[in-house]
């Protein structure tokens, strides 16, 4: 990792500390995940030591609680004329992206593993499959890198945060749900199979469902790397265009 990515992403994570803003985000989303646990999981009814109940929820958790992170990355640098100041920086664009979203993924991560008592009950309660868990958790936080991804490059494309969020709530969204079966009936009375396949490869629940039953396949993993990586590329090519807009 250059210095100068490290030094954005220093910049970016203590930012978040700074204010209240890390604090109320963890706060919610510990509270909102320990409410959908016990609540509406039924975590101690179910009477099986593992953490799905925990976990069920998080694409729809991250739907919202990432997309408001994400909505703030590039749009109050373009609203507050800061993102010409970066950029007179000797750092390139591609550099500012990657240093962004990774400050942004390290404090989503943070949120995540203050969750550990939840493995610690469990434990104690049982004997819960912890290969299962920690391919669970390796899944929510990739999925979280891939709604962060979005959410970066959709919050470069307009200086107004609301309009961020939403429009990054409304793509997440598509790719969560893609490959439900409501989705690919709706295609499926025109569309060749091959189109339908194809459509459904891009369900965040779909790979995300395979890594949370501990199954760590390479397939998963190269659709969540390939997804950020290419959210990052259209990034930084919207942050090199918007550059002086």
């Amino acid at each position: 990792m250059t210095t100068p990515v490290l030094a954005v992403l220093r910049r970016e994570l203590v930012s978040y500390f700074v204010t209240p803003v890390a604090y109320v985000f963890i706060a919610i989303f510990l509270l909102l995940a320990s409410l959908l646990t016990f609540h509406m999981g039924n975590f101690f009814d179910r009477g099986q030591a593992d953490l799905y109940a925990f976990f069920q929820w998080h694409p729809w958790l991250y739907l919202f609680l990432v997309s408001a992170i994400a909505m703030r990355l590039w749009s109050e640098e373009r609203k507050t004329g800061t993102l010409e100041i970066l950029m007179t920086l000797p750092i390139s664009a591609a550099q500012a992206v990657v240093g962004k979203f990774l400050a942004a993924w390290i404090f989503t991560g943070i949120a995540l593993s203050l969750t550990f008592p939840l493995w610690i009950t469990v434990s104690y309660l049982g004997d819960p499959d912890h290969g299962v868990i920690i391919g669970s958790y390796v899944g929510s936080f990739l999925m979280a890198g891939g709604y962060l991804a979005i959410g970066s490059c959709v919050s470069a494309l307009t200086r107004n945060q609301v309009i961020a969020f939403v429009v990054s709530v409304s793509v997440c969204f598509l790719f969560t749900v893609s490959g439900l079966p409501i989705v690919l009936n709706f295609f499926s009375a025109w569309t060749p199979q091959a189109l339908l396949d194809t459509i459904a490869s891009f369900s965040f629940l779909t790979h995300f469902n395979d890594l949370s039953r501990g199954v760590i396949d390479l397939r998963d993993l190269v659709f969540f790397g390939s997804l950020i990586i290419g959210a990052l590329l259209l990034n930084t090519v919207i942050v090199d265009a918007k550059r002086g807009s």
